[in-house]
């Protein structure tokens, strides 16, 4: 027993001496943390050490296969394309600028772009393919369409330079309950436009979009979207927001503006997400919708970072603010971050908890723009009911991740973070962020080894493969510990985003009913569940089913809807 304690007590004061050395070793953001904290605040894997592009966009396939670029302009990556390609006289160089990632083998290899994706835009359609809008220069009015395949075949973009109707320059897009896709905005595009284009108008004006512009410093790029359980949009750009019939073309609703004063779109970038969606009454149409808007910068932030010389960069908002915009009457919840942050990602965990990482603690979107990087996620608790207990400083990374970095959640519960490239090119010598090619995964807390006994796996899915609206289910899982299980799991659908420039697109995480659950052995278990009853809780596509046990989420297993 006194042995034990010395141990502990030794690991103790190595932990916080590599505390203090971290924290007096860099000039950016280190949150202060017990070292008993900094065991149970997750933890980090290197994965790569360069992919040879920098992430600016990132996408998870049904496949378990990562599709991520930067873009075509920078001048050449550090990732070649197999000669065959470099002889087409379209491609910009003879270096990759997109690849695809394999999550199960930690590979990749070089896929190829012709027209520019700049700060473009992306969705998944209902077949699970990836649908890319927009980009810069010739990309700007570009459509191209990665399939998923497997085996042999060597799938690769294909591309349609003409496609949009309108340049499509930092816009944003959503799935829609029809299978379609809507895509919003972008530079000087205060207009919306769908794919497939819709018959006859192809294009439709959004005043709103023009009303939330800043003359000097835009703010309302990459608008906030979330498709709301009564199938119209929620929109936010800046500090307003509305409710959107994009089927009648009108605003259903003006929301309350967000009080405080801090911008909260590109490029005062904050970030939003769809707080989860409780589908455990008899009508998933009545279902609570909250939305929830975390970090910014103050006005005129982005104007003195970037037109200053010398640079001054204004601190970044420390602010989140809640919506509940299925109230009748919803009004801004407002709430404090444990620290600022300017461009941070936003994700969904399947225990339905929201992770915030990356970004910086001073400045604004932009090259060179921003300072002080934040290295310690967040973890947000909404269902906690005590305010002051809602937010968890995490374990920190060793490498900053500011502009152009992207951040998704992986089908095992991990969070993949890539990118970071503050400059104009590739810049490696940059002091104190160069470009950064590395590919690194955050380990939730609910990955430790300490809780695996409690951790279920999924065995079997009913109707996994074609799951009707309104239909019921059953799911087989296991439970490794004998005598742990209380009879209650919660099942739960994870949208795949595509992630760039702080935005999560068509990200969105459903919990299913579970009517009952039945013990099959000492191990084994199956759950009744009822599915979606509508494309507007669940727009077609292909999600990842999680089983949640006392917080814990099963790795998930692939279901189309």
């Amino acid at each position: 027993m006194k042995e034990e304690r010395f141990k502990t007590k030794n690991l103790y004061i190595v932990v916080l001496s590599l505390f203090f050395f971290f924290l007096c070793s860099t000039s950016d953001l280190l949150l202060p943390r017990s070292p008993l904290a900094i065991l149970t605040g997750g933890r980090w894997d290197f994965l790569q050490p360069s992919i040879g592009i920098s992430a600016m966009h990132m996408q998870l396939l049904h496949n378990n296969k990562v599709v991520i670029f930067d873009r075509t302009d920078y001048g050449p990556s550090n990732l070649l394309l197999p000669p065959s390609k470099c002889q087409n006289a379209t491609v910009f160089d003879c270096s990759a600028h997109s690849l695809l990632y394999d999550v199960a083998s930690n590979t990749f290899r070089p896929l190829t772009l012709r027209y520019d994706t700049w700060c473009s835009s992306g969705s998944l359609n209902a077949s699970g393919s990836l649908i890319q809008t927009g980009g810069y220069g010739i990309g700007e009015r570009a459509v191209r369409v990665f399939t998923p395949c497997e085996g042999a075949v060597l799938c690769d973009w294909v591309e349609n330079r003409a496609y949009l109707s309108s340049r499509r320059w930092y816009s944003t897009n959503q799935i829609l309950p029809d299978g379609r896709i809507i895509i919003v905005g972008g530079r000087r595009a205060f207009s919306y436009e769908f794919y497939p284009k819709s018959p006859g108008k192809s294009v439709f004006s959004l005043r709103f979009l023009a009303e939330t512009r800043d003359r000097n410093e835009e703010n309302n790029l990459y608008p906030f979207l979330h498709l709301l359980p009564d199938g119209n949009l929620f929109i936010f750009a800046n500090r307003r927001s509305i409710l959107f019939d994009f089927v009648k073309h009108r605003i259903v609703k003006q929301f309350p503006e967000m009080p405080g004063g801090d911008k909260r779109n590109y490029p005062s970038t904050g970030s939003s997400v769809l707080l989860p969606l409780f589908l455990t009454g008899e009508n998933n149409r009545s279902v609570t919708a909250e939305v929830m808007v975390c970090g910014g910068a103050p006005p005129g932030a982005f104007l003195k970072a970037a037109r200053t010389i010398p640079k001054i960069f204004v601190g970044a908002s420390q602010t989140c603010g809640r919506l509940k915009v299925s109230d009748p009457n919803p009004k801004w919840v407002m709430e404090q971050m444990p620290s600022p942050r300017v461009m941070p990602d936003m994700l969904l965990l399947p225990n339905g908890n929201v992770l915030i990482i990356n970004g910086a603690a001073n400045g604004t979107a932009g090259w060179e723009d921003a300072t002080n990087a934040v290295l310690n996620p967040i973890l947000y608790l909404p269902d906690e009911i005590d305010p002051t207990r809602r937010f968890e400083i995490l374990a920190p990374t060793l490498i900053p991740r500011m502009y152009h970095s992207a951040s998704l959640l992986l089908s095992d519960g991990r969070v993949l973070v890539g990118g970071s490239n503050p400059h104009r090119n590739y810049n490696f010598t940059a002091r104190p962020y160069p470009t950064e090619l590395s590919l690194e995964a955050y380990l939730p807390r609910y990955l430790d080894p300490q809780y695996a006994h409690v951790r279920p796996s999924i065995l079997t899915v009913e109707l996994a493969g074609n799951m009707l609206y309104g239909k019921a289910f059953s799911i087989t899982f296991v439970i490794p510990a004998f005598g742990i299980f209380e009879g209650r799991v919660s099942v739960r659908l994870v949208a795949p985003s595509f992630s760039t420039h702080s935005t999560a697109m068509n990200q969105r995480l459903l919990v299913l009913r579970v009517r009952r659950v039945a013990q099959l052995s000492v191990f084994a278990y199956k759950a009744d569940v009822d599915g979606p009853t509508n494309s507007y809780v669940a727009p077609p596509g292909y999600y990842m089913m999680f089983v949640v046990h006392r917080g814990i989420p099963s790795e998930a297993v692939w279901i189309k809807v």
